[in-house]
């Protein structure tokens, strides 16, 4: 194990349950703009030789236990990056610690029983939990909901659009060790693929934007399925409706040469539209716009996105100021999430499968991991 350089007491310390492409390509570099503020001070992953090699970037300790990291006092922030399945359990292992904040990837729970857990430890222990759906901390999307007025009282459409390269793609040139794993090759018109691939893109991409859509969307829990399919090489298209709410979430991860991810609410007398960075883009926020007749309002760029935006909200609240989201929101989010995969699923017709539509057999898991 490493030797991490004395600790500045002025600074909060950040520890790290995860080295994989996440926490190298977006947690690292937007750490790196904050060193004001937030100091990489442990770094665990099971696979020793990445562990060390990641930590050394930044002068942080290492080691491959979870409980080693949180029993280092240095640490006050605990940023969970590690496969979906250890999320609840790794929370709750975070909150008993005592550590100041949490900060988990998405999905925080595979189900309602898990969410629950994890609220009522964080009300038992008072540490706060934010979800790293960047989007909700995008100063773009902040500014846009502060200034939007009576929007979300007369929405009917609301439309999440996203064009994007594969990961890989990002991920290969932003980090140092990245230990990909080909998937093994599946059937891609196996109803049982299609179903895990509608699934995993809800889980692991439409996600980002889910609780931006659940704002606009007051009877979530109404939700209904009207289509869902998959498209090449790997994405989606899904449409639903939440109450009185018509929803269109659509995505493409291909060879764009132009990667694109849009936000729109269509009420009655505005409209809002928020163009958002593309995922690993570190600097600048989304700039959104605001529609009314005859009028425009711009909203951004500002300086920094939700990436950074996270860092920023849990330095804040393990420094004993600001508000989390709520036990109740991080639930609702997460409900809603697994509803719509549920009932797009459960849209595939498990006697035909048209293979056209169908994708090469990409995992989604693969895909969307950030």
């Amino acid at each position: 194990m490493s030797s991490q350089a004395q600790a500045s007491p002025a600074l909060l310390g950040v520890g790290i349950l995860g080295a994989g492409p996440v926490t190298q390509a977006i947690h690292l570099p937007s750490l790196a703009r904050l060193g004001d503020i937030l100091e990489v001070r442990h770094i665990m992953d099971i696979d020793p030789v990445v562990a060390e090699s990641v930590a050394g970037r930044v002068g942080a300790r290492f080691s491959t236990s979870m409980d080693e990291l949180l029993a280092d006092p240095a640490v006050d922030i605990v940023a969970i990056c590690s496969p979906h399945q250890f999320h609840a359990a790794q929370v709750i292992a975070a909150c008993r610690a005592g550590k100041k904040a949490v900060l988990c990837e998405k999905p925080f729970a595979m189900n309602g029983e898990e969410a629950a857990a994890i609220s009522a430890v964080s009300a038992e222990t008072g540490v706060p939990i934010i979800v790293g759906a960047m989007h909700t901390f995008d100063p773009g999307w902040l500014a846009a909901e502060d200034a939007w007025g009576d929007l979300p009282e007369q929405v009917h459409t609301v439309r999440s659009s996203i064009v994007l390269p594969p990961n890989p793609r990002f991920e290969d040139f932003a980090t140092e060790i990245v230990g990909r794993v080909t998937p093994p090759s599946s059937d891609s018109t196996d109803p049982e693929v299609i179903k895990g691939m509608l699934t995993g893109g809800v889980m692991g991409l439409a996600i980002h934007d889910l609780p931006l859509v659940r704002r606009f969307t007051p009877d979530f829990a109404d939700v209904e399925v009207l289509h869902a399919e998959i498209v090449r090489p790997f994405g989606y298209v899904i449409s639903l409706r939440a109450g009185n709410v018509a929803i269109e979430l659509r995505a493409a991860m291909n060879a764009t040469w132009e990667p694109a991810w849009e936000f729109e609410a269509i009420g009655d007398d505005a409209a809002l539209k928020i163009d958002f960075t593309p995922s690993y883009v570190q600097a600048g926020s989304a700039t959104a716009r605001i529609r009314t007749a005859g009028r425009t309002t711009v909203l951004g760029p500002f300086g920094h996105n939700g990436y950074e935006g996270e860092w920023r909200k849990l330095a804040e609240l393990a420094s004993g100021t600001g508000q989390p989201p709520s036990a109740e929101t991080l639930i609702h989010d997460l409900e809603f999430a697994l509803a719509i995969a549920e009932a797009a699923a459960g849209r595939v017709d498990t006697g035909r499968v048209d293979a056209g539509s169908a994708a090469s057999g990409t995992t989604a898991d693969q895909e969307v991991n950030a």
